[in-house]
């Protein structure tokens, strides 16, 4: 097992592994953290909140704003409501 640190970004798995708390530091203050196996990047590990971010909320804001950029916003889009079947039974 090697002791020496990783470079700067990358860590070999048995080293992150070994290290998994200084991996996680640095993903939250250095940046992404490269993990490789057999010496080809396998996994990158980040900060959550950077993940976040890059993935895009689940908020639904990015489809709000589009349909409000619409330039066809006066075409109703609700779907008419119909009522729910209800069947007969006996008790």
């Amino acid at each position: 097992m090697s002791s020496a640190p990783p470079s700067r970004n990358r860590w070999r798995l048995q080293d992150a592994k070994a290290r998994f708390s200084e991996l996680v530091r640095k993903a939250h203050s250095d940046g992404p953290q490269h993990v490789t196996v057999h010496g080809r990047d396998a996994v990158v590990v980040m900060d959550a909140e950077e993940f976040d971010r890059l993935k895009g909320g689940r908020t639904g804001n990015q489809l709000i704003e589009a349909l409000q950029a619409s330039p066809h916003r006066e075409i109703p889009i609700e779907p008419p409501r119909l009522a729910m079947p209800v069947r007969a039974v006996e008790l």
